[in-house]
């Protein structure tokens, strides 16, 4: 999945049974993964973003609940260019995915129901991290991204 250059959704999906529910994501493997981490809001208000690193890839996994995942290139990691496509994706635990964020882009998310987690598999260690780490507010790219779209 490394050789990924564009942030790309690994499917998974439910097997369910008389036992109860499976879930899986077979297309995916922990070959570069260093560590994981798991993320919960305290409220659906609240968004985590950008945060971006040039090394660093990362894959996020919805345990429960559902979110808004971005995910933006940085051109540069002082000044990104404010026109780049913002790649937005819906993630759910009602429809497992695995979504890869390769490095080079910076991403964030907001959580659209209450309860929800998302795992981050990370490629480096958190010492790794600590020195390829760059930061810029929610709007950077614009304040629509975390809009829910009415239909």
């Amino acid at each position: 999945m490394e050789n990924l250059t564009k942030p790309t959704i690994i499917e998974g999906g439910l097997a369910v049974d008389d036992r109860g529910q499976l879930t899986f994501a077979n297309g995916f493997g922990f070959e570069n993964v260093k560590r994981f981490y798991m993320v919960e809001n305290h409220s659906t208000d609240v968004v985590r973003a950008f945060h971006g690193h040039l090394k660093e890839s990362k894959y996020a996994f919805v345990v429960s609940g559902s979110a808004i995942v971005a995910a933006v290139e940085m051109t540069d990691s002082k000044n990104p260019d404010k026109t780049k496509e913002i790649n937005r994706f819906i993630l759910s635990a009602r429809k497992p995915s695995i979504l890869f964020i390769p490095a080079g882009y910076a991403n964030g998310f907001k959580a659209l129901e209450k309860g929800t987690k998302i795992i981050f598999f990370s490629t480096s260690t958190l010492e790794e991290s600590k020195g390829d780490d760059f930061r810029f507010p929610i709007d950077y790219w614009g304040s629509k991204v975390w809009e829910v779209e009415n239909r």
